[in-house]
């Protein structure tokens, strides 16, 4: 199963602001949704309390200790492994880790790839993606687009493929 995580991040490697995303970029929101359709998404309690719902047309796995929190539509599992094990069980041939930012801390030495929007803004963020190791991964696929009447700033999509060092 390929594990994979999905990120939008800006210049200083920022992923949100007080327990939302700080900008909005409705291409990138259309390639999320292109991307994870029918697929296990795994996500932290506070990622989907932000998002205030079950992502339809996936299976949501929700990451949380608490034994009694069980979101509607959603699967829970108390640790990133039990996640993992739950969409492998299911036979899932890609997994994607959609944040936050400890979700992406501890699934980064576990994830082949790395879907990537990097905002072209500096976003005053809260919370960060952990630091990259350059030498660990490739840039696969890139591609610019410009700010629009969709998309509130400037961005880079790329997709990252671990290197195996």
């Amino acid at each position: 199963m390929i594990v994979s995580l999905i990120v939008a991040m800006d210049l200083q490697g920022g992923i949100g602001r007080d327990g939302g995303i700080p900008w909005h970029l409705s291409t990138d929101l259309k390639r999320f949704k292109r991307l994870t359709m029918g697929h296990y998404l795994v996500m932290g309690r506070k990622t989907h309390v932000s998002i205030g719902r079950a992502l339809p047309g996936r299976i949501n796995i929700v990451l949380s200790r608490a034994a009694n929190y069980q979101p509607q539509g959603c699967l829970v599992a108390a640790s990133l492994d039990g996640a993992l094990a739950l969409a492998q069980d299911a036979g899932a041939e890609e997994v994607f880790v959609i944040g936050g930012g400890q979700v992406y801390s501890q699934a980064l030495k576990l994830a082949d790839r790395i879907y990537l929007t990097r905002v072209h803004t500096i976003a005053n963020c809260d919370t960060f993606f952990p630091d990259l190791d350059a030498a660990a991964w490739r840039v696969v696929e890139e591609q610019a687009l410009s700010a629009g009447e969709e998309d509130e700033y400037p961005s880079t999509y790329q997709v990252l493929q671990r290197t195996g060092t």
